[in-house]
């Protein structure tokens, strides 16, 4: 696709979730329309920015045990977003940099930046594929081509299948992990209203974007409909899965804040003070017998 084409299917009217997660990170690959979207929902909660850089954090600690304890080799991350430092192939090669890479969205921006996706440690791999989630038959056919699947693949899908209502989110699970052999894994994260919903539900809407909220239960069974398990410690908020003392918090003066908006100051800020209170995302990891 040229990028002519790739600027055509850009939709700058409304907002993005990858692009809005993007201005909640404190990256600078979004539209005005996103920023808003992001300013609102932080203007509704003004903590929300730690939902979004724990559920990040959740993802490269998943991606360390299933590559450091696990021994998995390859990744099939769906729902990438915009490229994020560090991003799956980074933390999967700096334990094993032979691991295969595969990645797939289907938002044109994504597409943009993809190339930041591809810069894979020589020994590896990395590929990107613009796919639908919704075309588990599709994406399966183009990630063939760079992970072998009839060994052992770690599949992704961090805070995407709450833009998907039942009973497809539950198709699309068992089309993917059916498609695996056994030995592989899935690491998965979610938003709930089961937590702290007077806090964050008004910053949810306040950005616009379709979610499907899920209840604790409602997401254990998209591990159990397949036959899965959640390994230790089970189905937790993200900031309780598995944490390793590798939080900090940047020295800041009042001065490093000023003339700065709420989505500066908060991508100028750490993640170390995080309280029960500011989470309502559950992530969760699952073997496949």
């Amino acid at each position: 696709m040229t990028d002519r084409e790739i600027r055509e299917r850009i939709d700058t009217s409304r907002p993005h979730p990858a692009r809005v997660y993007d201005a909640l990170l404190g990256g600078k690959n979004h539209y005005p329309v996103d920023r808003a979207a992001a300013d609102g929902s932080l203007r509704h909660n003004p903590r929300g920015y730690l939902d979004v850089r724990h559920n990040r954090d959740f993802m490269r600690r998943a991606v360390l045990h299933l590559t450091r304890d696990v021994g998995l080799r390859q990744f099939l991350d769906i729902g990438t977003g915009l490229p994020t430092s560090p991003n799956v192939h980074e933390i999967a090669q700096s334990v094993a940099p032979r691991t295969r890479v595969v990645y797939v969205d289907h938002d044109p921006v994504v597409l943009a930046h993809a190339r930041a996706l591809l810069a894979s440690d020589p020994q590896g791999r990395t590929a990107y594929l613009d796919a639908d989630l919704r075309a588990p038959e599709t994406i399966l056919a183009g990630a063939g081509a760079t992970l072998d699947l009839d060994r052992p693949v770690a599949l992704g899908l961090g805070a995407i299948l709450h833009f998907v209502e039942a009973p497809a989110a539950h198709d699309i699970m068992a089309a993917l992990l059916d498609a695996l052999p056994s030995g592989s894994a899935v690491f998965l994260s979610h938003l709930t209203a089961d937590l702290n919903p007077e806090t964050i539900v008004p910053g949810l809407k306040a950005t616009g974007l379709p979610f499907t909220l899920r209840s604790r239960a409602e997401f254990l069974r998209l591990f159990t409909d397949s036959g899965l398990e959640p390994v230790d410690p089970g189905v937790v908020p993200v900031h309780r899965w598995r944490p390793d003392g590798t939080w900090s918090e940047p020295p800041l003066e009042p001065e490093d804040l000023g003339g700065l908006d709420a989505l500066d100051r908060a991508a100028r800020r750490g993640i170390g003070d995080v309280r029960d209170e500011d989470i309502n995302i559950y992530g969760a990891v699952a073997l496949k017998p």
